[in-house]
């Protein structure tokens, strides 16, 4: 939400304090929309061909025994409770909790043979390619921050990178920084419980724009003083975003007809456990946000550490992932965007192969699994495969920065280019290790 109100004390004639001039909540001004990289790339570049990924982190880390990688022969310990089902793909099959998925696999590609992640519950693994101690020893960009970085924006009024992260208990399943990028390219951060409050503007329209001038002027004396020419000021572009209908009207799901909203399933934006909300409103969201311009776009999704109790919360929260994510899926290809829009699935390590006591799966760092649909890239396919019980990768072992690797790709990045720093020094978007999964493309 913007907010321009404040308390009474030191007041202009308005009743806004000076401390209080200008708030900005739920589009974050001081977390990007100070719009550095934005204006620079807008300045530098102009309009660039729209490639765009929504990136779905499942917090806590999915089971992939009872998802996507069933082992109906294997001993009672760790086979489960859930029978497979075929798919449209001849020979993938599914869990029987996820009947939709099973009729879009012809569009999107299982990786079942992630390896190299370690045990641990955090979002950095998925979104920086590297651990979360190394990213914040090392200054290692979010992702999204690469992109916009290396980028832009498509359109001058749509950040290049949205985060539709909430805050999360666990404080490391919350979103990377952007590291050695700077603020200039932090995502605009955008709370589930906020998007509702976007819709409306604390202040009369023209009131806002006095204060725009009012900013403008106090701009131009600041450059007088420094003896720097003031073009075009990141206050007022900053204005010029928030004002904007663009991001507020592709965050609005109730524009869609309600059939789809239905077909998505609507979920819930309260918060599992110390995780993300199992919320689908927010997937409807991030396709109306790529097609409105925006690069990047992540999105935090349920809570799937089942230590306990596992495949009662299967049965609660797989119907609900299985109408979203294939809603989306099948929504990227019926809009025509199957070819600039990649989806990534992905949570941060798999689950043990045996049941525990407490009928539950513990954390497996050894295989992780990923969903990829879209992009360009070549669907309707496994890639690798895991041993009789899934605990070890038996084909195409899959270090998971290639994962990164390959959505780089899908965007037009090299994953082997350069990125300049905050302090315009060159750092790898990725080591050189690092492939593009040659299967996919």
């Amino acid at each position: 939400m913007l907010t321009i109100t404040g308390p009474s004390n030191k007041n202009y004639c308005d009743a806004i304090s000076r401390r209080s001039f200008l708030t900005v909540g739920a589009l974050g001004l001081s977390s990007g929309l100070t719009l550095p990289n934005l204006l620079r790339a807008e300045a530098k570049t102009g309009k660039r061909s729209h490639k765009s990924i929504i990136m779905v982190y499942l917090s806590g880390g999915l089971t992939h025994h009872d998802t996507f990688d069933l082992k109906p022969e294997a001993p009672d310990e760790v086979r489960g409770e859930f029978k497979p089902i075929p798919t449209n793909v001849p020979g993938t099959f599914v869990c029987e909790l996820l009947p939709k998925m099973a009729k879009v696999m012809d569009k999107v590609t299982v990786i079942r043979s992630i390896v190299g992640l370690a045990d641990e519950h955090s979002s950095w693994q998925n979104m920086t390619g590297v651990g979360m101690n190394t990213a914040q020893r090392e200054g290692r960009p979010h992702f999204g921050s690469v992109v916009a970085r290396l980028k832009g924006p498509t359109d001058p009024l749509v950040p290049p990178f949205i985060d539709l992260f909430p805050t999360m208990q666990h404080k490391p399943y919350n979103s990377p920084h952007p590291g050695k990028l700077g603020r200039a390219a932090a995502p605009v951060k955008v709370d589930g419980e906020e998007v509702a409050l976007m819709r409306n503007l604390a202040v009369p329209m023209d009131r806002l724009a006095d204060r725009k001038s009012l900013l403008a002027e106090m701009d131009l004396a600041r450059a007088s003083e420094e003896r720097r020419p003031n073009t075009d000021t990141f206050h007022a572009k900053a204005f010029d975003v928030l004002t904007s209908s663009k991001v507020v009207e592709a965050l609005d799901v109730t524009r869609e007809p309600v059939a789809l909203r239905d077909r998505y399933g609507r979920g819930s934006s309260k918060h599992q456990g110390d995780g993300a909300p199992l919320w689908n409103d927010q997937l409807l969201m991030a396709r109306r946000l790529v097609e409105a311009g925006a690069r990047v776009v992540t999105v935090a999704y349920g809570f799937w550490d089942t230590h306990g109790g596992n495949f009662k919360h299967m049965k609660s929260n797989l119907p609900t992932f299985d109408a979203g994510i294939s809603a989306l899926i099948e929504d990227i290809y019926t809009r025509g965007l199957d070819k600039d829009v990649t989806v990534l699935v992905w949570g941060e390590f798999g689950r043990t192969p045996k049941i525990n006591k407490d009928a539950g799966r513990d954390h497996w760092a050894r295989v992780g699994h990923a969903l990829i649909a879209g992009g360009g890239l070549k669907m309707g396919q496994v890639i690798g495969s895991t041993d009789s019980t899934g605990a070890t990768v038996k084909d195409d072992p899959i270090p998971y920065p290639n994962i990164l690797a390959t959505a780089y790709h899908a965007l037009g990045i090299d994953p082997h280019s350069m990125v300049n720093d905050i302090s315009e020094r060159p750092n790898p978007v990725l080591p050189s290790s690092t492939e593009v999964i040659a299967k996919l493309v």
